[in-house]
Formats: structure tokens, C-alpha cells, sequence
């Protein structure tokens, strides 16, 4: 059988869009202060990723910890709790809202959100971020909004 080249390209062309997409490594800075001045922050707070996606906490400055909220993690999604001062990276495959806080500056409003696909938790994300303290559950319901 001869293929022509435009029949070759166009082969390669679907068996390229049958594969997966590439995952992507994205990185979420600790910061006592960020870019906008705010003290105690994740920066950015608020990520929308890929199912597959991984999401590298950087220890970037010290003092601080990424770790999941109670209740704000969609079921069977990871949860996490990294040590003070240590980067971790957490690979999301499913759907979800995935909140989380530095454990120290939680009341401080150390807090951050991710969404990984579809956010089907959200009602159950935001009854669990009721429940943290001071500017955590501020911050976190500012967040919560920006979920679609």
C-alpha cells in the first residue's frame, strides 16, 4: 500500500491527538510577603489545573507548610501535609476543589485553593472553610468565588 505524504501527515496528525496531553508542573510559592504586599500568603492562591497536573509547593521562604483543609478535598483525591520549610509536590488526577493552609498562619488567611477540573465539592468545600479561623475563612470564601 502506498501512502502519500499528505495521507502520512495526516496519520500522525490523529495518532498525536489520540495521546494524552502532556501533564503540566505548576508551582505555588510560600511567601511571608507577596508581590501585592499582602503578608502570609501562597502565591498564587487560587490555581485551575488539569486532571494529571502535578503542583510543586516551593519553600520559598521560610516557616511555612502546605497542607489540605479537613473536608476540602473531593473523595478519593490526595490529601497532603507537608513538614515546615519543605517543598512537596502532589499530583492531582481527580476532579475536584482542593483547599489547603499553612498550618502556622492559617488565621493569618495562609490559605489556598485549587481546582482540578470541575468543581463538584464545591458545596462541601465551602462548609469546611466556614470552619477555619480568622482571615483563613475570609480569604478561602474570596476564593471559593472564583470556583466555576
Amino acid at each position: 500500500m502506498k501512502i502519500t505524504f499528505a495521507a502520512g501527515a495526516l496519520l500522525a496528525a490523529l495518532a498525536l491527538s489520540a495521546s494524552p496531553a502532556a501533564a503540566r508542573e505548576w508551582q505555588v510559592k510560600m511567601l511571608n510577603k507577596g508581590s501585592d504586599g499582602k503578608l502570609m500568603v501562597f502565591e498564587p492562591a487560587f490555581l485551575k489545573v488539569a486532571p494529571g497536573d502535578t503542583v510543586k509547593f516551593l519553600a520559598t521562604q521560610k516557616g511555612h507548610n502546605a497542607e489540605t483543609v479537613a473536608g476540602m478535598t473531593p473523595a478519593g483525591g490526595p490529601t497532603f501535609k507537608g513538614k515546615i520549610n519543605e517543598e512537596i509536590v502532589i499530583k492531582f488526577t481527580q476532579q475536584g476543589l482542593y483547599g489547603y493552609k499553612c498550618l502556622p498562619h492559617v488565621g493569618m488567611g495562609m490559605v489556598g485553593l485549587i481546582q482540578v477540573g470541575n468543581a463538584a465539592n464545591k458545596p462541601a468545600a465551602t462548609a469546611a472553610a466556614a470552619k477555619l479561623p480568622g482571615m483563613g475563612k475570609k480569604n478561602m470564601t474570596g476564593l471559593l468565588a472564583q470556583a466555576r
